[in-house]
């Protein structure tokens, strides 16, 4: 490529050697065709190196997002296994609750239906004491006022003679008169 070079520069100015062309068009042509071998020469090694840096950058950015991404998927399902596993923990917190508030309920009735039927006992014995004691009562009146009517029958009834033979006829009852 060097060779090339020097061989248009030698053709470009004769016979003489190097010299300045001053023909714009050809000029241009000549420098135009020495940049681009000086770019393919030293710009091949130099792109192909950016090229290959930029494409194991990327790889490696690719990798990276494939990992962050089976991480994420990895912490999602973990999550949603998390999730799962304390909805069914909730489901039998709730059924047991559940379990429980029956087992109270049923408890609680049947404690209140001895209560009731308790106080239909006490209320009965309540009711019984009251009766015997209002019919011992009346017991009591009845025979106060029977005492009360029979004393009074026998005062108007006995006068002095009739109870001094009541009384000795008793005496003679019981065995201590003559």
């Amino acid at each position: 490529m060097m060779g090339t070079f020097i061989v248009l520069a030698t053709e470009a100015h004769g016979e003489g050697g190097f010299g300045l062309n001053f023909d714009i068009l050809e000029a241009n042509l000549i420098n135009l065709s020495i940049l681009i071998g000086v770019l393919l020469y030293f710009g091949t090694k130099i792109v192909g190196k950016t090229l290959s840096d930029r494409q194991g950058r990327i790889a490696e950015a690719v990798q990276e997002a494939e990992e962050r991404q089976r991480k994420a998927a990895e912490a999602l399902a973990d999550g949603q296994q998390k999730l799962a596993q304390a909805q069914a923990e909730a489901e039998r917190i709730r059924k047991a609750a559940q379990e429980t508030a029956q087992v109270a309920r049923e408890e609680i009735l049947a404690q209140s239906a001895q209560d009731v039927l308790r106080l239909k006992e006490t209320a009965q014995q309540d009711l019984n004491t009251e009766q015997e004691r209002a019919i011992a009562e009346l017991r009591q009146r009845v025979v106060a006022l029977a005492m009360a009517r029979v004393e009074s029958q026998l005062r108007s009834q006995l006068d002095d003679s009739a109870q001094h033979k009541l009384i000795d006829r008793s005496i003679a009852l019981l065995g201590g008169g003559s």
